[in-house]
């Protein structure tokens, strides 16, 4: 019976998959077979975004896959979940740029938007017409958003921006960025709009992480900022750490598919590699080690599937989001690394994934909150006291 199951997918998950969720996961698979996959290596050589990619994403229904209107897809919350896994399966960069655009940026626009601002916005974000980017990381602040040091005054009825933030996806290929700022009247964000005077947008260079993704900072110089592009639904810390909960959720699905990625490939690699005279896949040692990886994924995959059924329940904890995006996070990790590890020589090539998934995974792991602040997070709700 052993041979009839799937090693990616060894507790069968798939079989727990309404058939909604099923023609999600299938569509979005071919779409990384077919046209994502072909483009990574090289972009990633290069350090190269593959921008084609994005109407294409738009075209499928990927870009704010979780709202209802506004020409979004109105998906669930698992649905969204396997967008993220098959696009990571592709690229970590890949589904980046979607978790932003949708978790990050349209997802404040509209839980705390306007009517204008979302119907200015989101339909455009939607169909990939505009690109968004979301700026909180600042450079010296880091795992500490409430000492940013952004911040902006009225000045009749306007707002005057100033200040900066770090490692920006999309920083320089964004039509607007939703900002966080301190105000006199609390925490605030602003749609900064790309041709606003005071504006700039710089593109980080030589990364050997995240490189077929597009990582930038941002510039506030006297940036004027219209009362209409104020979010009006905030002003606490709130609002951008419930931004955070909806990208963490995604990234503990996104990273499974960067891990079943790095596990087919020694798969085939283990059974075709023959040293001393017969495949390694029949040694003990790398069965066991495939064995291990194949029990972090499926761990990770049960715990991601009753997340988004607690999610799309509405009962979902910001704690319960950490403790699946640490979980995942360091599996795939650990993965890629020894998927690398028996790759031997061969395993530091581009032409082999797991090097590529091995770095992306670096940066994943780190942004939206470390592994320890997704640990202490955890610690705190077990005992009640914050050790921040």
């Amino acid at each position: 019976m052993s041979s009839n199951l799937d090693p990616l997918d060894l507790y069968d998950v798939r079989s727990e998959l309404s058939d909604d969720e099923v023609m999600v996961k299938e569509t979005v698979a071919r779409f990384v077979d077919d046209k994502v996959i072909p483009l990574m290596r090289e972009a990633f050589e290069k350090h190269d975004f593959p921008r084609e990619l994005i109407q294409e994403t738009a075209a499928l229904g990927l870009l704010g896959s979780s709202i209802d209107g506004y020409d979004c897809a109105g998906l669930n919350s698992v649905s969204y979940g396997l967008i993220c896994q098959e696009l990571e399966r592709g690229d970590s960069g890949l589904r980046s740029f979607v978790s932003v655009q949708s978790s990050l940026v349209m997802y404040p626009i509209h839980a705390y938007g306007s009517e204008e601002q979302k119907q200015r916005w989101l339909p455009a974000m939607a169909r990939g017409e505009a690109v968004g980017c979301f700026g909180l990381t600042e450079a010296h602040g880091g795992s500490d958003p409430g000492s940013m040091k952004t911040h902006a005054k009225r000045d009749g009825d306007d707002w005057i921006l100033n200040g900066s933030k770090m490692w920006i996806t999309n920083a320089t290929i964004a039509d607007a960025a939703v900002v966080w700022a301190t105000t006199d009247e609390g925490v605030k964000g602003f749609i900064v709009e790309k041709d606003m005077p005071g504006f700039e947008a710089q593109e980080i260079e030589n990364k050997f992480s995240l490189r077929a993704s597009v990582t930038g900072a941002l510039f506030f110089d006297n940036v004027r900022i219209p009362e209409a592009n104020v979010l009006p639904g905030v002003s606490t810390l709130r609002g951008p750490l419930s931004c955070l909960t909806q990208a963490r959720y995604g990234i503990s699905w996104g990273v499974i598919g960067a891990a079943q990625a790095c596990l087919d490939e020694v798969l085939k690699y283990t059974q075709d590699r023959v040293l001393f005279g017969r495949p390694i896949a029949n040694t003990q040692s790398i069965q066991i080690r495939l064995a291990e990886m194949c029990r972090q994924i499926t761990t990770a995959q049960l715990l991601a599937l009753r997340l988004g059924r607690i999610k799309d329940k509405g009962e979902l904890s910001p704690t319960q989001v950490s403790l699946a995006k640490w979980n995942n996070c360091r599996a795939a990790m650990d993965i890629a690394r020894d998927a690398r590890d028996i790759l031997g020589g061969a395993g530091i090539s581009a032409e082999y994934v797991p090097i590529r998934h091995m770095l992306n995974l670096e940066s994943v792991i780190t942004y939206e909150g470390t592994e320890t602040v997704h640990q202490l997070i955890v610690g705190k709700e077990l005992t009640g006291v914050s050790a921040f």
